[in-house]
């Protein structure tokens, strides 16, 4: 204990009486401006007529309703679609990052790296201004009417937009790059013990990897492919900027559309589209800490 403690006053120097005084000065100070900014906020809000009961009334409206549920599935829609296309790209990219030949590694770094470092939007934005992607998804979409009939149709209708796809592909390329990294770190925690006897049973690299390590790095590192989830569905609100359907711009919609007698109700759709993404976040982080919970 005594030598925990030394270490501990080793490694960080207690602030003394000064010091401690000038951290509470520090404090209040962060305390006032922080208040007085939150009081200034309230203060123009209210001057805007945005506390007025009669701005929370356009939500008593079914259509109003409908068009925010509406936002709602398009978000899911991204979001899932998002996830499945990321966790393949990230088990892709970690295996070539895990790869014992050049030829498969070093490209799948470079990848790696190259969209963990470029902004989601750029992404996202170079996407839906490429011809070849509108292109492809509008002749997936013919093929589905023509051939498939009633069910092709539906798909089309539903998820053959080269909006939809700008935001998916976009999301899943950092998400993925992040997952494989996540990935890699699983296969690193798992004892070395299981590659050799994996390879005492008479199994390739690949069987080992496939069959016996990955499945452990995959419950190991459950929680964190979970919380990675998390970043996936917020990401999904820069659809936004592209004009795709989903929450936000659903709301940014009703707040500048939805006229009542104090103005527009900004604040109020802010308040009901915030607390629908906070909802799911802490769903699917109440998700990722049963796992571990679970795993530990």
């Amino acid at each position: 204990m005594k030598s925990g403690a030394r270490m501990a006053s080793a490694l960080f120097e207690a602030p003394g009486p000064r010091a401690r005084r000038r951290h509470t000065w520090y404090a209040v100070l962060v305390a006032v401006v922080t208040g007085g900014a939150v009081c200034w906020a309230f203060l123009r809000f209210s001057d805007a007529g945005q506390f007025d009961a009669r701005m929370w009334e356009a939500f008593e409206y079914r259509g109003v309703q409908l068009r925010i549920l509406a936002g709602v599935v398009d978000t899911f829609k991204a979001f899932v679609l998002s996830v499945v296309l990321s966790l393949a790209l990230g088990f892709l990219f970690a295996a070539g990052r895990l790869s014992a030949h050049r030829v498969l590694r070093w490209p799948a770094g470079a990848l790696v790296e190259f969209f963990r470092a470029v902004p989601v939007i750029i992404t996202v934005f170079a996407l839906y201004a490429t011809d070849l992607l509108r292109t492809y998804v509008t002749a997936v979409a013919d093929v589905l009417r023509r051939d498939f009939g009633s069910p092709g149709g539906w798909v089309a209708d539903n998820f053959a937009s080269p909006t939809l796809w700008a935001l998916v592909i976009g999301i899943a390329l950092y998400n993925g790059a992040a997952q494989a990294e996540i990935l890699r770190a699983g296969v690193g925690a798992v004892p070395r013990g299981q590659f050799e006897a994996g390879y005492a049973l008479g199994m390739r690299k690949t069987q080992v990897m496939t069959a016996v390590v990955m499945p452990q790095a995959v419950r190991t590192m459950l929680p964190s492919i979970i919380s990675q989830m998390v970043v996936t569905l917020k990401d999904t609100s820069l659809g936004f900027f592209i004009m795709y359907e989903e929450l936000l711009y659903a709301g940014k919609l009703l707040a500048q559309n939805t006229a009542t007698p104090s103005g527009y109700p900004y604040l109020p759709v802010l308040c009901v589209v915030g607390s629908l993404y906070i909802i799911m976040c802490l769903l699917l982080s109440r998700v990722a800490r049963h796992l571990a919970a679970r795993n530990s």
